[in-house]
């Protein structure tokens, strides 16, 4: 079984999200359960920086669905786990930013692109083209219309509907798609060109990253608008939850943060905190910690966090916040920390070295999302040790579950309802647990969970069988 990933952003060549984190390390263990995986992904420029080694294919790979031509060159470099191939499509006038998701076009960007990796999957011939999120959503409908023989299966992954990827019509009038498409809203939503409509249109299955946010995008509330289009999926909608490298995120042998230890020694998680807190200038006491790491976006639930901010931190406890965003965000944690400096800090940027640091120092992390298709924070917090406090929804739903103090069962807490009153509550009952003899029972629960890419992987693989093995499915708006 032959798979090309395309994503815009692989670990460690470049990254933004947790997108890079799951493109970076899943293909690993395809590999080790015998898969054949090549992945694809645009030459940015911060690929040079991380990039071991980089060579040139001498391959070149001209548009053609396109009504100008681009020519990308092909270069090529390897993920070091699992001698992964990884192709760099190059073509310097449309890839022209130093963001990952920057470009002075980033429509034209995304079409060349998408027809780019069209054309290389003609020559990789692959069994399927798993394409991730709205900027690959033009490759299945590239695909579908104009591969002709051999045509490879497709899925596309939905990371988060939130990000559709819409555009003026002038941007399908660029295209050599058939007019029809247009007028039947096969790739379209109101008089917009939408790249993750097209994906999921044309793809012969849609996967998205957690089975409980495959249910929940069904729904008007979390639908954005293409509720409808995925309901009528039926079980070509598929939700895998993501899973995190436990080679990478090893507390055991962590050399970023302050000492080591294991779910049988804690002793080191305590050095962590106090490092942490030394640090970032915190009082060296034994409050609790508690980690917040994420886009300062209303997705992540901080609207509802700026309501109970004060009332949570009357409360014995410190608030370390990691991470850059929309203004009044990055505003409100500066004042929180300027207002309580004995308690707050607010570190306004993006620090991997940090983040681990806080992963393994802190005692909770929070995650009060209004949507989350998955997450990856929780999951690092608690192979740390760190005890999950969220929101059930999404994929934090079906990775964190509520401490039962009868049964001694559970990692985290949470809350259903989207309010800050249940926020605080849930943050109260983490609270109340870490001055019990019971916080150390769910630390370890945290750290027992099993949020590893190996049964992931197999699920990856069980849904790749039945793409090759399904009929293929008609192209229906």
């Amino acid at each position: 079984m032959k798979i090309l990933m395309v994503s815009y952003e692989v670990y460690p060549l470049a990254k933004v999200g947790g997108l890079a984190d799951v493109v970076g390390s899943l293909p690993e263990y395809l590999v080790k359960q015998g898969v054949e995986v090549q992945i694809a992904m645009p030459y940015h420029q911060i690929v040079e920086k991380n990039a071991n080694h980089i060579e040139k294919t001498g391959l070149t790979v001209n548009t053609s669905e396109l009504k100008s031509n681009y020519t990308f060159e092909v270069y090529k470099t390897t993920l070091n786990k699992g001698n992964i191939p990884v192709f760099l499509l190059k073509n310097d006038e449309l890839i022209d930013s130093d963001d990952v998701y920057g470009g002075s076009d980033l429509g034209v960007q995304a079409l060349a692109f998408s027809d780019a990796v069209f054309q290389l999957s003609k020559i990789l011939k692959p069994d399927i083209v798993h394409c991730n999120d709205w900027q690959t959503g033009l490759i299945p409908a590239f695909i579908k219309t104009f591969f002709g023989d051999a045509i490879p299966k497709t899925l596309i992954t939905i990371h988060n509907l939130g990000y559709q990827g819409t555009f003026d019509k002038y941007y399908f009038e660029l295209t050599k798609l058939p007019g029809y498409y247009w007028e039947r809203g096969y790739l379209s939503t109101g008089d917009m060109l939408n790249f993750l409509k097209a994906g999921i249109v044309f793809s012969d299955f849609v996967s998205t990253v957690s089975p409980t946010y495959a249910e929940e995008i069904k729904t008007e509330e979390y639908g954005m608008g293409l509720n409808d289009l995925l309901s009528k999926l039926g079980d070509r909608l598929v939700g895998i939850i993501n899973g995190i490298d436990y080679t990478e995120y090893n507390p055991e042998t962590d050399k970023r943060i302050a000492a080591t230890f294991s779910i049988d020694d804690l002793s080191g998680k305590k050095s962590c905190k106090l490092a942490l807190q030394k640090e970032l200038g915190l009082p060296e006491t034994d409050a609790p910690v508690v980690g917040l790491i994420s886009r300062l976006v209303d997705q992540k639930g901080l609207d509802i966090l700026a309501e109970a901010a004060e009332d949570l931190l009357a409360k014995d406890l410190q608030l370390v916040i990691l991470g850059t965003g929309e203004e009044r965000y990055e505003n409100l944690f500066r004042s929180l920390e300027e207002k309580f400096p004995q308690k707050v800090s607010a570190n306004i940027c993006f620090d991997v070295n940090l983040a681990q640091k806080i992963y393994a120092g802190s005692d909770m992390f929070l995650m009060p999302s209004k949507y989350e298709p998955c997450g990856l924070g929780q999951m690092f917090a608690m192979r740390y040790g760190t005890v999950p406090v969220v929101r059930f929804t999404g994929g934090l739903k079906d990775t964190v579950k509520e401490f039962d103090f009868n049964t001694a069962t559970g990692n985290g807490f949470g809350f259903f309802d989207y309010d800050s009153l249940e926020l605080t509550r849930a943050v109260e009952r983490a609270l109340d647990t870490y001055h019990s003899s019971d916080w150390i029972t769910v630390v370890k629960n945290a750290m027992k969970t099993d949020c590893s890419w190996e049964n992931s992987a197999g699920e990856y693989i069980k849904l790749y069988k039945r793409i090759i093995q399904s009929e293929r499915r008609p192209v229906d708006a």
